[in-house]
């Protein structure tokens, strides 16, 4: 090619950019009239990721949309690890767009975690997909609801719940991490607040850029919802629907609300930590104090859903007559009356209620006939739980023969429950602690100086049981 022609193809190639730099402007300036998100808008972004975008410009999206056709084609043929890599080209194309990274993200926590066997290997994933949402996502995409209720709803459902066989691995490794961060201590975010010291200060700074959470909305969720054990993933959950609701519109407030109220209900139930070992999953029983505030939650839901409001009444009414049994059953009588009688007034037609003729009494023992029947492993751990705090109470009342009856209910409940399984069989996921264990964890409870029985009581007990006294505060 001579040298004129080598001129006029440069020149050529100089006015084509010039024209596609000239429409590329016409392109942003619709863009901004229809509010669609720019390249310029994408702070901190990684080199990598501008250069992409900036070199593709408008056709970027017309690649992201060839990859999304083939990532669904590998979604259709359960082919998920080829779909990480599509997925991780689509968010370098259009890292603004929310379905990618909820997709990927569900991908990763969900149906690639379970193609392993080793609970090490599961976590693995679990994590990625949370991170991937946590430290990428809200980079990108700040202010978009769903993916802090996504985020919210794996720390509730995949971690919380004991639907995944390795839900127990997953616990105690999520326990392990918060009880680090927060020196040991269920509300250890109080010393974060306004760190004093050089280590409360490092915990301070894990806790922010690790975790990306501030202990200032701890603090404010804590006094709102709480008081909440931050160690356990539903306090978690709440935390980042908490912040999504924050920033939510009206009507993508529902979902928000939603996941902080059933994360405060699984709190309820099992929200608090009352034994730990190192090499153990932590014993965990209900968080009885949080029952007014859970109540709350559930009458400013009746308030703001009205459309939906039969539902939320369903679960409420559900929730009252949990925590008047469970109140009941760990020997907190009073409250239990109080909520009872609420219970009675707000829902008048409850046919448990009718059923046991509005007699608190004759309302638990139901409710205990009702329960062994069932498959609730959370539900039978707690009222076992309970059953031997009696034990433990009346025997510090002097009253032996009641505590023995107390002791042998809550053993013939554990074999009752136990029984169901064939020996040999993999019941770890819904198997309950050995009855050593559990009864060991409420003696602990119950002789806690600050939230066990009252002193007199817990020196009784101590006595009858042989125990050393006491240590006395210096």
């Amino acid at each position: 090619m001579d040298k004129g022609k080598k001129i006029l193809l440069i020149c050529g190639i100089i006015l084509f950019l010039l024209g596609a730099w000239q429409s590329q402007k016409t392109v942003d300036k619709e863009r901004k009239k229809i509010e669609l998100p720019n390249v310029a808008d994408l702070q901190n972004a990684p080199p990598m990721l501008r250069f992409t975008t900036i070199a593709l410009g408008g056709f970027r999206g017309i690649i992201a949309n060839i990859l999304w056709i083939r990532a669904y084609d590998l979604q259709d043929k359960d082919k998920y690890f080829e779909m990480v890599q599509l997925a991780d080209w689509i968010t370098k194309l259009q890292p603004r767009l929310k379905q990618v990274w909820l997709m990927q993200s569900w991908n990763m926590t969900y149906n690639i975690s379970i193609k392993f066997t080793n609970p090490e290997d599961r976590w693995r994933w679990v994590m990625r997909g949370i991170e991937l949402l946590r430290d990428d996502a809200l980079r990108y995409c700040p202010d978009e609801p769903l993916i802090y209720r996504e985020l919210a709803w794996f720390y509730q459902h995949k971690i919380g719940q004991i639907l995944d066989d390795a839900h127990q691995y997953y616990k105690k490794f999520w326990f392990d991490e918060m009880n680090r961060v927060l020196g040991g201590k269920g509300d250890g975010y109080i010393d974060l607040v306004n760190p004093q010291t050089q280590e409360q200060k490092t915990r301070a700074e894990i806790l922010k850029n690790k975790y990306k959470m501030e202990p200032s909305i701890m603090k404010e969720i804590d006094e709102r919802f709480g008081p909440l054990e931050w160690r356990l993933p539903e306090a978690t959950a709440i935390y980042w629907g908490y912040v999504g609701l924050k920033k939510a519109k009206d009507e993508d407030r529902i979902v928000l609300r939603r996941i902080i109220y059933q994360s405060m209900q699984i709190a309820f139930q099992r929200g608090r930590i009352i034994f730990s070992k190192a090499d153990e999953v932590p014993l965990y029983g209900p968080n009885l104090d949080i029952v007014p505030k859970v109540n709350e939650a559930y009458e400013t839901m009746m308030a703001e859903e009205k459309e939906k409001i039969d539902t939320v009444k369903r679960a409420h009414r559900n929730f009252l007559r949990q925590a008047v049994f469970q109140l009941y059953t760990h020997a907190r009588i009073k409250e239990a009356k109080k909520w009872f009688d609420y219970l009675k007034e707000k829902y008048p037609d409850d046919v448990q209620v009718k059923g046991a003729g509005g007699d608190l009494d004759t309302f638990a023992i139901k409710r205990v006939t009702e329960a062994i029947n069932e498959n609730d492993m959370n539900m039978i751990k707690s009222f076992i739980q309970g059953f031997l705090q009696y034990s433990y109470l009346y025997l510090a009342y002097d009253d032996e023969q009641r505590a023995n009856g107390y002791f042998l209910l809550a053993k013939k409940l554990w074999d009752s429950y136990q029984s169901r399984f064939v020996p040999g069989q993999k019941v770890e996921r819904i198997a309950l602690p050995p009855f050593e264990e559990l009864n060991k964890a409420v003696l602990t409870d119950v002789l806690d100086p600050q939230n066990g029985f009252e002193p007199q009581l817990r020196a009784v007990l101590r006595t009858k049981l042989n125990l050393p006294p006491e240590p006395q505060n210096k």
